[in-house]
């Protein structure tokens, strides 16, 4: 099991920046995906951008394209999600998560571990 602990959430005004860190611990082993995850008041949890431990090629969903970047620091076991260009849409709950993912890699169902989150607000 995984244990992930976010940080870096805050209230930012709309176009600008934030970036999330989620520190993983805990044994692994193989390649599995590390993902940030949101969730609004009354609204279901979705997928924001994922990643492989061992490929360089991130998926994000069409809300975070060309606006968010996710990256990862295997050596210090660190996720990040640089996020530009804040909207008011931005505005949840974000959660850090990972598990052993075969496809659809952006549901929520496949991930295993998570973080407790950390609240992004923008403004507008």
């Amino acid at each position: 099991q995984i244990q992930l602990r976010e940080s870096g959430g805050g209230s930012v005004q709309a176009g600008g920046s934030l970036s999330l860190s989620c520190v993983a611990s805990g044994y692994t082993s193989g390649s599995y995906y590390m993902a940030w995850f949101r969730q609004a008041p009354g609204k279901e949890r979705e997928g924001v951008a994922t990643i492989s431990t061992t490929s360089d090629s991130p998926y994000y969903a069409d809300s975070a394209k060309g606006r968010f970047t996710i990256a990862r620091d295997n050596a210090k076991g660190t996720l990040y999600l640089h996020m530009n260009r804040l909207k008011p849409e931005d505005t949840a709950m974000y959660y850090c998560a990972a598990g052993y993912v075969e496809s659809d890699v952006l549901n929520p169902r496949g991930y295993t571990s998570w973080g407790q989150g950390t609240q992004v607000t923008v403004s507008s």
